[in-house]
């Protein structure tokens, strides 16, 4: 999501790039880069949730690009420097009038940066996903691409951070293949290690036919967990996290009512946990 809005120079921030992995194998159609930065400015924070504003060169006489990415992974490394990590995927668009295919301006900038060279960024902007104080509460997280970017960091702090978590934590997450599937695929496996913990799993779900592009089967996959979802959905103290691209919240939304009876009891469901501050998007 690209913003309108550019702050005055003295107000950003600049980060220096330590690292730059590929997260997705080789073999993939998708390039997903797993980028670590650290920055020196005292002013910057961060939260599991939150997003910076990427200012990449502009075009056309403009100073700036501007691109959201949500914060993978925000950590102060000492008291003069702190890092965090973007997970990006390079982009093209199709042109639709002339058919040509373009760069996406700011993920290639960031894709084709090197270690050493720097960025200019300000934020944090979003809201920040929040922590129960009841440690037995449960924890639904659903989410596509590089969405699981917020889920990562979110897991990471429940059990090295905080040292686990009692009430049951559920990721959905879907990708268009197992080869894209990010932080769980050969290339890296981050969230493998959190497999063991009793009170996480991740249900993972892929397209039935990628060669036909046909759409990713998340709401399949919840719904096999139906049950479970239900319960976790009317637990007082349930928080859910929805992270990903726009047009897959209608998709949520439907297999949600599906599992909840009704549309009209879903919307009653959910209108609860907006209002109580339970309900918690991440979407670009």
């Amino acid at each position: 999501m690209t913003s309108p809005t550019i702050h005055n120079d003295a107000t950003h921030f600049s980060a220096q790039l330590i690292s730059s992995n590929r997260i997705t194998p080789a073999t993939s159609a998708e390039e997903v880069r797993h980028l670590v930065f650290r920055t020196a400015d005292l002013g910057f924070e961060a939260k599991p949730g939150q997003s910076i504003r990427v200012l990449a060169p502009g075009l056309y006489g403009n100073p700036y690009h501007a691109r959201l990415y949500t914060i993978a992974d925000p950590e102060a490394v000492s008291p003069e420097s702190s890092e965090f990590t973007l997970c990006v995927r390079r982009c093209f668009y199709v042109d639709d009038f002339s058919g040509e295919e373009y760069k996406g301006v700011a993920s290639n900038y960031l894709c084709d940066l090197q270690p050493g060279q720097s960025i200019r960024f300000d934020g944090p902007v979003g809201l920040v996903f929040p922590v129960p104080a009841n440690r037995k509460a449960d924890l639904l997280m659903i989410g596509m691409g590089t969405g699981i970017a917020p889920f990562r960091a979110y897991i990471r702090h429940l059990y090295e951070k905080l040292g686990g978590w009692e009430g049951k934590v559920r990721m959905f997450y879907g990708a268009h293949t197992g080869l894209e599937m990010l932080y769980m695929n050969d290339e890296n496996q981050d969230l493998a290690q959190y497999f063991d913990q009793a009170s996480f799993k991740a249900i993972q779900a892929v397209s039935p036919r990628p060669a036909l592009q046909a759409p990713v089967a998340l709401g399949q996959a919840i719904e096999q967990y139906a049950n479970e979802v239900l319960e976790m959905l009317n637990g007082k103290d349930t928080q859910v996290f929805i992270a990903g691209a726009e047009a897959m919240l209608e998709g949520v939304d439907k297999t949600l009512a599906s599992i909840a009876g009704s549309a009209i009891a879903w919307q009653t469901i959910k209108g609860v946990m907006v209002a109580e501050g339970r309900w918690h998007e991440v979407l670009y």
